[in-house]
């Protein structure tokens, strides 16, 4: 009877990662959306540790999504409390990251009625802002770590230019991403990006172009374009020069936070796991730290992903453990012990996992 009444009022959960307050580290915590206040606690071992918790009250927030001050992390968006606290929360994707935004937009938005005030909605925006909005939820995804464009040096007319990219392959990107559906339309997109500074020419070739034709766009392999300066920080891809290039050019497929059993020691952690194919790979990063390269990751070609039973604690698992356990044994037999967040994930992970281990 309780837990309905709980489950009523629960809006969403899920982890996201925080940044403390003195300290300006970033920690894995478990989120609790409820009507008037977001709560986290800390998961301790595998378990979550119902003492350790913080509350943020969401009454007159005001939310910034995307937040894109932060380095390296291109999924934040800010809460700021009415006595100017800012919270900064970084979600596994932007999917997560917008339906955490919505969610808590529209529980502020039901107290400010509540109190008889105007939603944000209700208040008129200006058409510019709204476009900008737009353009700049586009060029968070260009910076999105895991699925973003790839920067790389280019050599025109004996000159190199470090971290850009060719008109052409931004033209790609954005009709791979299926963010439109034409290459014209592509074309239209990025010159928006040139025209309100997002983006700037590099080399002669798009600077010429920009000089006679006014704003277009080139899609033109040898035209050659990059983030704007003050912008070149935030979270950009660096172009990857190793084996693991080969392991991280495959499509994204999944990608969420699991709690993964240490090899060594046995503690569990949070870990962003991101699911790619072909060709077919699992790497789990450390998301407490700025490091954009892999904690770790393996090649599901001959994998084994099995479903753990919850009552009891099975050989190989330590700690004390939420549940929702699930198991792969890679083909050099190394066993990766992982708990997902809820039933659900636990099925979509390992369908998604088969899927790959089929197909590779």
């Amino acid at each position: 009877r309780m837990d309905s009444d709980k489950k009523k009022i629960v809006q969403k959960e899920g982890f996201m990662v925080k940044r403390g307050h003195l300290v300006h580290n970033w920690k894995a915590r478990w989120f609790v959306l409820m009507p008037d206040k977001l709560l986290y606690y800390k998961y301790d071992g595998g378990k979550r540790d119902s003492c350790q918790r913080g509350k943020i009250m969401l009454k007159d927030c005001v939310l910034t999504c995307p937040y894109l001050e932060c380095e390296n992390r291109p999924l934040v968006f800010k809460l700021q409390t009415v006595n100017g606290v800012d919270h900064f929360l970084e979600a596994c994707s932007r999917e997560e990251r917008d339906e955490w935004a919505a969610d808590i937009s529209a529980a502020v938005d039901q107290l400010r009625l509540a109190d008889g005030g105007k939603t944000a909605s209700q208040e008129e925006p200006s058409g510019s802002q709204l476009h900008n909005i737009e353009l700049s939820k586009v060029l968070d995804s260009m910076y999105d770590v895991h699925s973003g464009i790839k920067m790389s040096s280019h050599v025109e007319q004996g000159s190199t230019y470090s971290n850009c990219f060719s008109g052409s392959a931004v033209v790609d990107w954005l009709v791979f991403m299926q963010l439109v559906l034409t290459r014209v339309e592509a074309v239209t997109l990025a010159s928006a990006l040139l025209e309100e500074g997002f983006l700037r020419t590099v080399g002669l070739k798009s600077v010429e172009a920009l000089r006679t034709a006014g704003e277009q766009f080139m899609d033109d392999s040898t035209a050659l374009y990059s983030f704007s300066e003050n912008l070149k920080k935030r979270g950009s891809v660096k172009a990857e020069t190793s084996l693991s290039a080969v392991e991280l050019s495959g499509k994204v497929m999944r990608r969420g936070f699991l709690l993964k059993q240490g090899h060594r020691r046995k503690n569990w952690k949070v870990r962003l796991f991101v699911l790619r194919s072909e060709p077919a790979f699992l790497h789990y990063y450390d998301p407490t730290k700025d490091d954009l390269s892999p904690a770790g990751g393996f090649s599901l070609r001959g994998c084994l992903v099995s479903s753990l039973d919850d009552n009891g604690v099975p050989s190989g698992v330590k700690g004390n453990i939420q549940g929702n356990l699930f198991k792969i044994i890679t083909q050099s037999d190394t066993h990766y012990f992982i708990q997902a967040p809820t039933h659900q994930e636990k099925m979509d992970w390992i369908d998604a996992i088969r899927e790959q281990t089929s197909s590779s």
